[in-house]
């Protein structure tokens, strides 16, 4: 089965504006300059970017990207006329030719996502059934934005509501306005619930050494980029000192051979992953942190409005949790139906599980989709 075309897809939602534009600010109350930032309205409207590729055998494959018109340019360059079963050959080229190409690390991880939704339809079987499934749903973690005691502790409600008894904190305030807040939420949740702690750069070393140890004795998961992942040194002294893991690689995750690297070298102790840069790639990450006796965690929503990290979170042994943000069970369904994708994966009873259709099982109201394109490249 040959690769005939790959298409770009830009669709627009018209009554809907984008917030992707960032303002930075200074963090308040820290011992030394600091910054996070706020999303700015804009009056441009929302859009969305799908890769399509097309097959001689009339079957194609469609995901959500980021890709840019001159991506696929490059790609169309390397793959047309190109086998689909020979995925690996693929991802061998793209991934040791991306040097020579000028691209970032993963660049061309949906068209790899397209080619397992190709396989899938041939074989008539869902991805997870292609893999290998290791458990029926995924289990769930709710986060949100920075917050008060009082805001962490109604997002935490609604979680419970959905069956959902994980939730990991996103906070920008500092160590010593964590500590006390991760205190009260200890005692109002009680020891069983599960609580994790993402603080977005916002520590130093001290403090992400001070925090941990609260953490620790209160019994989270895991501690997620407390600093910048320039620091490798700080990284390392940081796992040495700390029982429970570190997770340090979410702004190198696109990199396999970095993010190994950093296994490797100790900096962190579970890596970070998201199947925008390629399910084939996601499962080589699995797998050696596998080897390693440690874990990947995906990271976000994930393509096609959840279902990607469905189906893979549903096969790989060595994870522990979808990540949502939505306060309500149906976010992702709500998301893909915005692009014509009609059965998003809900949160029931705390878990997200995949549907039984071919390849990713994607569902289109293919009318609505064509509708929203404003332009093909």
């Amino acid at each position: 089965m040959k690769i005939t075309a790959i298409r770009l897809f830009i669709l627009e939602a018209a009554d809907q504006r984008t917030r992707s534009a960032h303002k930075l600010i200074q963090v308040a109350n820290l011992r030394r300059i600091q910054y996070t930032h706020t999303g700015m309205p804009t009056d441009q409207p929302l859009r969305q970017h799908f890769i399509q590729v097309e097959t001689d055998a009339g079957i194609s494959g469609r995901c959500t990207t980021t890709m840019l018109p001159h991506q696929v340019e490059i790609l169309r360059n390397q793959v047309l006329g190109a086998d689909v079963y020979q995925r690996e050959r693929l991802y061998q080229m793209l991934h040791k030719g991306t040097r020579w190409l000028y691209q970032p690390p993963g660049w061309f991880g949906d068209f790899d996502n397209c080619l397992w939704d190709i396989l899938g339809k041939a074989a008539g079987l869902p991805i997870h059934a292609l893999i290998g499934r290791v458990r029926d749903r995924f289990p769930v973690y709710l986060t949100s934005g920075d917050g008060s005691l009082s805001d962490y502790l109604r997002h935490i409600e609604r979680g419970r509501q959905m069956g959902i008894n994980t939730y990991k904190f996103h906070s920008y305030k500092g160590g010593q306005a964590d500590m006390p807040i991760f205190r009260q939420v200890r005692q109002e949740v009680g020891p069983d619930y599960g609580l994790i702690n993402d603080p977005v750069c916002s520590y130093d070393l001290r403090e992400a050494i001070e925090v941990g140890r609260v953490m620790e004795e209160l019994g989270f998961i895991w501690l997620e980029e407390p600093f910048h992942e320039q620091n490798l040194h700080h990284y390392q002294t940081l796992c040495r000192e700390l029982t429970m893991p570190v997770m340090a690689n979410e702004m190198l995750m696109h990199d396999v051979a970095l993010s190994a690297q950093w296994l490797i070298q100790g900096g962190t102790d579970r890596l970070r992953a998201n199947a925008r840069h390629g399910t084939t790639q996601v499962l080589k990450m699995a797998h050696f942190a596998e080897l390693y006796g440690t874990n990947v965690e995906l990271n976000g929503q994930g393509g096609l409005a959840g279902l990607i990290h469905a189906h893979l979170g549903c096969c790989i042994d060595n994870t522990d949790f979808y990540e949502y943000f939505s306060m309500t069970p149906d976010g992702n369904r709500t998301t893909g139906e915005l692009w014509g994708l009609l059965n998003g994966p809900l949160i029931e009873d705390g878990h997200i599980a995949p549907p039984a259709g071919p390849g990713w099982g994607a569902e289109w109201d293919e009318e609505y989709f064509q509708a929203r394109i404003v332009a093909e490249h």
